[in-house]
């Protein structure tokens, strides 16, 4: 039981980070922090993401290029264009480290005002930063297995953000419901998005980009958007107004 516990708090922890701050800050900027927040947060990502690190700025870029360029061939990931989830996955990652190594032009519509802190980002990203996270899983698994099944979840654990990364631009790409017809294959995977903490709603977030809440019908609750409701109300972050068009 300790090492499901054990999985299910990275699993939601590391989901929350990505969606909180590389997704919902970064990316869009639905909100505003201190440096000082925004500091503690890079930390907590790292401790939750753990092997899996993503930078805040590798994400934050490639998810407005993916924005920009949904489902078509400039799109980092998108299965429209990839023949299968592990060649998506590997372009993902190619690109993804181009950005961060600044191996490739970006334009500057994408890098404007998306959160760096390169001296942390180097270290949580290195293969010495991993390999502890890989280590201290592997030993907090030797130390608590019950059953041999268990040792099934490992691998989980090592490619955390990866396969967040995976369901919802593979698959919520692929499968799900539409609420809002456009010109991409976007889908809501579910109802109620009780596996993603909101990000499952990825219909409802291409057509409001710059939404907190991804969540549109009543039985759509987003439980990322709960908790950030909850940190704007104690002053820990700063919602910005929602512009409603004439």
């Amino acid at each position: 039981m300790t090492i499901v516990i054990f999985v299910v708090v990275l699993w939601y922890g590391g989901l929350f980070f990505q969606s909180f701050f590389l997704h919902r800050y970064a990316a869009h900027q639905v909100f505003t922090m201190s440096k000082t927040m925004e500091r503690i947060t890079f930390i907590l990502t790292w401790i939750f993401q753990g092997s899996s690190y993503l930078s805040a700025y590798g994400y934050g870029v490639m998810h407005r290029m993916h924005h920009a360029y949904t489902d078509t061939e400039k799109d980092p990931h998108s299965p429209s264009y990839d023949a299968n989830l592990f060649a998506m996955m590997w372009k993902t990652k190619t690109i993804y480290q181009d950005i961060n190594k600044q191996r490739i032009a970006v334009d500057e519509r994408f890098t404007k005002n998306v959160p760096q802190w390169k001296s942390f980002d180097t270290f949580a990203s290195s293969r010495i930063s991993r390999l502890l996270w890989i280590s201290s899983y592997v030993l907090f698994f030797a130390l608590f297995v019950t059953a041999w099944w268990q040792w099934l979840l490992l691998p989980i654990t090592f490619l955390m953000a990866p396969i967040h990364g995976v369901i919802i631009n593979w698959f919520g790409h692929i499968y799900g419901y539409v609420n809002f017809k456009m010109k991409n294959t976007s889908k809501n995977l579910f109802r109620f998005d009780f596996l993603m903490m909101g990000e499952g709603y990825h219909n409802n977030h291409h057509k409001f980009a710059s939404r907190a809440n991804f969540g549109v019908k009543w039985y759509e609750i987003d439980m990322t958007y709960v908790i950030i409701k909850l940190l704007n109300a104690f002053g820990v972050i700063r919602l910005k107004p929602i512009k409603i068009k004439a």
